[in-house]
């Protein structure tokens, strides 16, 4: 220990016993961008529990990165066993080693681009189902399409509209429970039996169960489908021990969950960002119209869509999913000048980092082209929208080209406008997703003539 490390301050407004949770209830993102004023590593406590919060983008690299190996991933991942066992992105040391080279393959950038004519069919077959004129509740709308595209791609499973919403209500059930158990001092009420506990639990049998024949689907005819079940059910561990059925049901029930939520809730903000922006959605149509003339995105068409995938992009800055990320010490670290005892929460807010305007010019403003390559870019670690080091999701690449995709399709096909009397808001729940985006829906022949009348 040298002279100049010291524990990292308190924030303020600490309360009694209870801590800082009053001003996480009240307003967690507000709270945690008001903490990256106090400092590159600050204290605040949640009961009687401290957690350290990270702000530094510096100090976030090294903590993911350099120094990753003297962290496991932290109370929100825990939290997340309630999909069942420990799929790849709760899985700690060894296991999550041979869980990510099993699972590699399946998101290898060749593999990507074999995807993408089956996202695209998947999608537009959503799309067909939209009518012109109709008010639609947009994220759900985009949970839903986003969903199709992971069963489709992934599992080759494609279910109808009813089931699909029924899989989609059971993953935030689930998503719901996780993030108030990980903001919660206490957690004698998770064994309780109260309401929510139940549907947590009808929640979990009915994913289950989806998953589970999608399964025994799979090995009644193996030679069917090329996807990643086929690799689950194959893969061998170093001992030549195949996966047991839990272990499978879970990482595909995580896949499902992770792998639509993120790009779900992008896509959402994405086409509130275009009805309020309409010079940034007529530049988006130039494209797509020039690029597609007509067709849907292929991998070849995926280069040509630059300035798409700078919408994407800014997107992922403004309106990241991720409001915090955990991680614990499993011994005492350093970080810079802050000595963080081992056993120690830390935090880090991927929102309030991509929004800090010390690392970004006018950073509340929607600014697709602030990613030009001869603009100014941000410092490493200043923006990481799917983390970084040997933790870094290994969906990044499956969801960069997805949501490319998605906007591409959706853009050449309907305009969407603001419903009247919406008012959106960000609500960080697992994910910071948009409250009431009712969008109007309308077909783009329909729309150019309303505008040129």
């Amino acid at each position: 220990m040298t002279a100049d490390a010291t524990t990292p301050p308190h924030a303020p407004g600490r309360l009694p016993v209870v801590g800082h949770v009053m001003p996480l209830l009240r307003d967690r993102l507000a709270f945690m961008q008001q903490l990256r004023g106090h400092g590159d590593v600050v204290q605040i406590r949640v009961g009687p529990r401290p957690v350290f919060v990270v702000n530094s983008p510096e100090l976030i690299w090294e903590m993911l990165t350099a120094q990753a190996a003297n962290f496991s991933k932290g109370r929100l991942f825990d939290k997340l066993r309630l999909f069942g066992g420990s799929p790849l992105p709760i899985a700690e040391g060894q296991q999550h080693l041979q869980r990510r080279r099993l699972m590699q393959p399946a998101f290898h950038r060749e593999r990507i681009n074999s995807y993408i004519d089956t996202m695209s069919t998947t999608a537009e077959a959503a799309l067909q189902t939209w009518g012109h004129g109709a008010q639609l509740d947009v994220l759900n709308e985009m949970q839903l399409m986003t969903q199709g595209v992971v069963m489709s791609v992934l599992f080759s499973s494609n279910p109808d509209r009813d089931p699909a919403q029924a899989i989609m209500n059971s993953v935030d059930t689930v998503f719901q429970a996780a993030i108030r158990r990980a903001v919660s001092p206490v957690s004698a009420w998770e064994r309780m039996p109260l309401p929510g506990n139940h549907k947590l639990r009808a929640a979990n049998t009915l994913l289950r169960r989806t998953v589970s024949d999608i399964v025994t689907a799979r090995r009644t005819a193996p030679e069917a489908h090329d996807d990643i079940v086929s690799l689950l059910l194959e893969a061998r561990d170093e001992d030549g021990r195949p996966l047991d059925d839990d272990e499978i049901l879970s990482e595909i029930t995580a896949l499902l969950a992770a792998g639509s939520e993120t790009t779900a809730v992008t896509m959402a903000w994405l086409f509130h960002e275009l009805g309020r922006n309409p010079d940034i959605e007529e530049r988006l149509h130039q494209e797509v119209d020039t690029v597609l003339a007509g067709d849907r995105p292929t991998a070849d068409h995926l280069p040509r869509l630059g300035y798409t995938r700078r919408l994407v992009t800014e997107t992922l800055r403004l309106h990241n999913p991720g409001w915090i990320v955990t991680r614990q010490a499993t011994v005492p670290v350093r970080l810079g000048t802050a000595l963080v005892p081992a056993g120690a929460d830390l935090v880090w807010s991927p929102y309030a980092l991509h929004r800090d305007p010390e690392l970004y010019r006018d950073p509340l403003r929607f600014d697709p082209d602030r990613w030009l390559p001869e603009r100014p870019q941000p410092p490493r670690g200043a923006y990481i929208p799917f983390g970084a080091g040997k933790r870094m999701c290994i969906g990044d690449g499956f969801t960069w080209a997805e949501a490319t995709v998605l906007a591409a399709l959706v853009a050449s096909r309907w305009t969407l406008r603001p419903a009247p009397g919406t008012t959106v808001r960000p609500v960080p729940a697992i994910t910071v997703h948009p409250s009431g985006l009712h969008m109007i829906v309308e077909a783009r022949g329909h729309a150019a003539a309303r505008e040129a009348a």
